[in-house]
């Protein structure tokens, strides 16, 4: 039957050692329920059967390039990968903590960068006589704007643009009309912000002058307060004077810069204005605050304009004694009446009074407000020149807690009475030894108030001079033309018509209109003639001719700025004086880890032989000329015992020592260091602590 079938069929199966499938037994059950429908007794569900137990391969799992998470968590908590993984983390913790570590410490360790006042020479231009745009005859903003690419060819990143505020023009542009506009002879106000913009375009710097000590008697706070309108009144000076005999008798014995009484009669406010400079420039009334404030609003006025400093002039003007007592002779036997010049009195009572230094520290504070932002350092000088008062000039620097100008402008090397290897000494010395603690030197050679170098010590001394201004510790300042060495024209040759002031007159010399070419009028101008003549020498004096000559003295200023830019002993390093006679002044350039040192030999007077090596200790007996005013000398090696130089020939010499003169007690006191760093070989990186 069915049923027995059925039962024997899985003996049969164990007995042959299959594998019972309950699945194809149900399956058979189930079918045969749906034929034989008419039974009904139960089918047996299951049948067990011993089944002999077979052996099973266990498979290993290996990590594979994409496997899941669940995977990849089976192994994350073996052994071998959790303590690579913590390994790696505490090395990458390791090395972030020393790279801030290393950081801090550099941070820390570095001296500061030099500014961008420190870092360049600084070239000062006199815009009416630099380049003419429009043929008139002036030089003017455009022209200056052409000519950029002079100022980049010299190695040079600061510009510093003499006056040019809207101005009669009867003092050169220093008694301003108005302090917010530009005379028209230079160009219009939107001239101004091309040459700004073209400026930084190149990454140049531009300073500005400002006068602050006077007006023109033009200025419409001058007609205001003449006229006693409103908060104009006190604006400028004013003093009743006394009448006799139909003359005016002034309040003291005040005599101006250019000579006769500081005190000028006015008609319409029947009382004396007082003037330091010409009549036509009254003095502002710096005690009063709306003065102070109107110079602060100019100040941010300009830098807004995106001026990158001032040089603040006359500022030792700026105030006057209350008391108006009279200044005292300096020949007390000499009658007061007879005393019309200025130099015949000493200027107690008219100059550096107490509180200037509170006006130059508000200018400060004032500049300051621009200087927030990164890179953009407002650099503020101040240009007074105290000459024989040195102490005077220092207290410009302001004091280690209270900052005011960054530099006042040095004019030592152009106040020397005389030429020599001792004179030159004691210029650098003086400047050195009197600048606080921390300071920043700086030296000029020509300005548009002085005679220029070839006219004032003589042509052969044009490029030790230069050689001199580029080799010095701090920043050098190059009044145009000086680059070539031009000359002052001809005093027969400046006319009344070239100005309307005569003390003036005097300084006009030096400002002949640059030359650029042998073209007529030196390609200053294009128009037929221009407002100063032009130099006769300008055809081999000009700077197309000289930028062809290899030996030129533009070719030679080039050379220095390149080697004062490249090399740290001489852009920031020590100056230590090794020698000075009547004849020659020696020193040396040198920094801390470096064993380069450069040793400049300016001769000032005759033909001299140095012995170096009895004045140096352990000076090596040979050295390298790396830069020579006689170029075919360059490269050559002399022997330190016999260095001999010719009338107004300087030479740069190199040489390598573990000695450096600044290390030598024999020098000490003689060296001089501003912003000090050391050079580490290992890091090639500069460090302060040394």
């Amino acid at each position: 039957t069915a049923e027995v079938e059925a039962r024997r069929l899985p003996m049969e199966l164990s007995e042959k050692g299959g594998v019972q499938n309950n699945g194809f037994v149900q399956n058979e059950d189930f079918e045969d329920k749906e034929t034989a429908t008419s039974s009904q007794e139960e089918m047996p569900k299951t049948c067990s059967v011993d089944v002999e137990p077979v052996d099973v391969e266990e498979t290993v799992l290996k990590p594979y390039a994409g496997m899941p998470k669940e995977v990849l968590l089976q192994f994350s908590s073996q052994a071998c990968y959790r303590i690579t993984r913590e390994i790696l983390f505490w090395l990458v913790i390791a090395g972030s903590v020393a790279l801030v570590c290393a950081t801090i410490a550099i941070i820390t360790l570095s001296p500061k960068c030099l500014d961008w006042w420190q870092a360049s020479p600084i070239y000062q231009i006199y815009p009416r006589s630099f380049k003419d745009s429009n043929m008139d005859g002036n030089g003017d903003l455009k022209g200056i704007q052409e000519k950029l690419d002079h100022i980049t060819y010299l190695n040079i990143k600061t510009i510093w643009i003499t006056s040019f505020f809207k101005s009669p023009l009867k003092d050169l542009g220093y008694g301003a009309e108005d302090f917010y506009d530009i005379d028209p002879i230079f160009g219009s106000m939107t001239d101004f912000e091309n040459l700004i913009a073209a400026i930084h375009d190149k990454g140049l710097k531009v300073i500005m002058d400002f006068i602050p000590n006077h007006t023109s008697d033009k200025h419409r706070w001058f007609q205001l307060s003449r006229n006693r309108t409103g908060k104009y009144t006190d604006y400028y000076i004013w003093q009743d004077c006394r009448q006799a005999a139909g003359s005016v008798i002034p309040p003291n014995n005040w005599v101006s810069v250019f000579g006769n009484s500081s005190w000028q009669f006015d008609d319409v406010r029947k009382q004396c204005y007082f003037h330091q400079f010409g009549k036509e420039q009254p003095d502002l009334n710096f005690r009063s605050p709306a003065v102070q404030q109107e110079m602060s609003d100019i100040i941010k006025f300009w830098l807004g304009k995106g001026v990158d400093g001032f040089s603040f002039g006359t500022v030792k003007f700026l105030l006057e004694a209350t008391h108006l007592r009279d200044e005292p002779p300096v020949n007390k036997s000499q009658n007061g009446e007879n005393i019309t010049a200025y130099s015949q009195l000493y200027h107690d009572y008219t100059t550096t009074q107490v509180g200037l230094h509170d006006i130059m520290r508000s200018f400060r504070h004032t500049m300051n407000e621009f200087s927030r932002e990164p890179g953009r350092y407002r650099f503020m000088g101040s240009d007074d020149d105290e000459k024989e008062d040195i102490e005077a000039t220092m207290m410009y620097y302001g004091t280690t807690f209270i900052q005011e100008a960054d530099f006042p402008f040095n004019f030592n090397l152009i106040n020397m009475k005389n030429l020599s290897g001792n004179s030159m000494f004691e210029a650098v010395n003086t400047w050195m030894k009197n600048m606080p603690a921390g300071k920043w030197p700086n030296w000029a050679v020509g300005s548009p108030n002085a005679a220029r170098i070839s006219t004032r010590i003589g042509r052969e001394y044009i490029n030790v001079m230069n050689m001199l201004l580029l080799t010095l510790p701090g920043t050098p300042v190059t009044y145009y033309g000086e680059e070539i060495g031009m000359e002052n024209i001809a005093a027969e040759n400046v006319s009344e018509e070239h100005v309307h002031s005569g003390p003036v007159a005097a300084t006009l010399p030096e400002k002949s209109p640059m030359q650029w070419d042998g073209k007529v009028n030196a390609g200053f101008t294009e128009g037929n003639s221009s407002w100063l003549p032009v130099n006769s020498d300008y055809q081999s004096v000009n700077v197309e001719i000289q930028s062809a000559w290899s030996n030129s003295t533009l070719g030679l200023y080039r050379a220095l700025t390149l080697l004062r830019k490249d090399e740290l002993p001489i852009n920031r390093g020590w100056m230590c004086h090794v020698w000075n006679d009547s004849d020659v002044f020696v020193y040396v350039r040198e920094l801390d880890g470096l064993d380069r040192v450069f040793m400049m030999v300016l001769n000032f007077g005759q033909e001299s032989t140095t012995d170096l090596q009895a004045i140096v200790p352990n000076l090596p007996s040979e050295a390298v000329i790396r830069l020579s005013t006689h170029f075919s000398n360059t490269g050559e090696v002399v022997n330190t015992k016999l260095i001999k130089t010719e009338m107004g020939e300087g030479l740069v010499l190199e040489y390598t020592t573990a000695k450096p003169v600044h290390t030598m007690e024999a020098f000490q006191g003689k060296c001089f260091v501003a912003e000090k760093a050391c050079y580490s070989k290992a890091l090639n990186l500069l460090y302060k602590n040394c």
